[in-house]
């Protein structure tokens, strides 16, 4: 994420320093840097698809096995993993309520256990770790 970061800020750097030479050609009437100027933002512009591409488009592995064996080593019961479920859903402690009829302080204390047993401090980091140990499904 750094390094996609730094390479995005040193694009925008270039593409200024571009501007301001762009700028610097039409007040001289020098086309030459101008189609210079052109062709170099050309080729930061296909840069850019390329990293898009690259970084942004992953592929997604639809082929994910729930590890149930998984589940059962972390002590995570029936209903605890149903709300995962539902936060993997999005929803929230309410809605989770709503949808297991169950009380709101019930869930809170479910996502609590979750958290425990997940070794994560919040909700989307509990739901990060699922994914990466195969326990949802992406």
């Amino acid at each position: 994420m750094k390094k996609t970061i730094l390479v995005f800020s040193l694009l925008i750097i270039a593409l200024i320093i571009f501007f301001q030479l762009s700028q610097y050609s039409m007040v001289s009437g020098n086309l030459r840097t101008e189609i210079g100027i052109a062709l170099i933002a050309i080729v930061f512009f296909i840069i850019g698809v390329y990293i898009n591409k690259k970084t942004l488009h992953k592929s997604v592995n639809t082929n994910s096995e729930i590890d149930y064996k998984k589940i059962e080593q972390l002590d995570i019961s029936k209903r605890e993993y149903e709300v995962l479920q539902k936060i993997a859903e999005g929803l929230s402690n309410k809605e989770i309520a709503e949808h297991l009829f169950l009380s709101e302080s019930t869930i809170k204390t479910h996502v609590s256990s979750l958290l425990v047993k997940l070794n994560a401090k919040r909700r989307t980091q509990a739901l990060q770790i699922a994914k990466e140990i195969h326990i949802i499904r992406n």
